[in-house]
């Protein structure tokens, strides 16, 4: 499976308790898939968690189903379609707007009151029509759809959740994109998604560790192979305690310098002592990042 893939069964794995996040998530779904009009909605997915929510997530929005799904036990893409009147009108007017009326589609924000909802919202958007890079080759996530106002008050929302999103047309298709580490990270733990989040800043450590490691041998560094060695021993001790037990099992001060060593990954002892709030000495700092190695090789190894 693809990075995007894997982001996307992550998502699936939210919840659909609230009715409200229900019919927003199911919104942004609507709005960035194939075919949302009066005669016709079709969502066409080859994800297979996305596939199974479908219907659970249009049941708990509109109590509707589609007619009819198609069959899980054959592999490949899968259209979810409805052409029922009734339906589409049901649908329809859960966002305040009559099937037959409608001439561009547009984003109700009444609909996206609460910030849970915004959430659930940008979730659904990104299951239907959108995609992320893999972050070992390069940072990039975009959303896709083919209306106009939809992408550009997208746009808005994701300004006034603070983010700083770009945007482009393609292929009749209107697109908004990041290609910030940052702000991905954010947009996926904002939409439900932290372990992707945390595999993107994997990614970038260990590419900040190769590009260190490759600077310092070219340097003949013996004492910086040494730190780097030390600090790539610790991430992974600390990706072990997040991947089994989490970090929030640890104390305060253990969790802080954990997340110390992700954010600096080519820092020495000396360096990340003065950066702990407060600062700490260098032999304290030493046994913290040590207590981090004994508790990983305590903890048993993840799937």
């Amino acid at each position: 499976m693809s990075f995007s893939s894997d982001t996307k069964a992550e998502l699936c794995t939210i919840s659909l308790s609230r009715r409200c996040c229900a019919v927003a998530e199911a919104y942004g779904v609507l709005l960035y898939c194939n075919m949302f009009n009066h005669e016709e909605i079709r969502i066409v997915t080859s994800n297979s968690e996305f596939a199974q929510r479908l219907p659970k997530l249009f049941q708990k929005a509109f109590g509707q189903g589609f007619d009819p799904s198609p069959s899980f036990k054959i592999k490949g893409k899968k259209s979810f379609s409805i052409r029922d009147k009734n339906t589409i009108d049901t649908i329809f007017s859960a966002y305040g707007y009559e099937a037959e009326t409608v001439l561009a589609h547009h984003i109700n924000l009444g609909v996206l009151e609460e910030s849970c909802c915004k959430a659930a919202f940008l979730r659904g958007a990104f299951l239907a029509g959108g995609s992320i890079s893999d972050p070992e080759k390069s940072y990039h996530l975009e959303l896709v759809t083919p209306h106009y106002n939809v992408s550009r008050e997208t746009f808005y929302i994701l300004l006034e959740l603070g983010f700083s999103p770009k945007d482009t047309a393609r292929g009749g298709n209107y697109v908004i994109y990041f290609k910030q580490s940052e702000a991905i990270e954010d947009l996926l733990t904002l939409a439900g998604a932290p372990v992707s989040a945390m595999g993107i800043m994997s990614a970038k450590v260990e590419k900040s560790m190769r590009n260190s490691i490759n600077r310092k041998v070219n340097c003949d560094s013996a004492n910086a192979d040494k730190i780097v060695s030390a600090s790539q021993e610790q991430i992974e001790a600390i990706k072990k305690i997040e991947r089994t037990a989490g970090l929030q099992s640890l104390t305060e001060k253990l969790r802080e310098t954990a997340i110390l060593r992700i954010a600096n990954p080519e820092a020495s002892l000396t360096d990340l002592a003065v950066l702990a709030m407060p600062s700490v000495s260098k032999s304290c700092m030493s046994h913290r990042l040590r207590r981090l190695l004994e508790i990983a090789r305590e903890l048993p190894e993840g799937e």
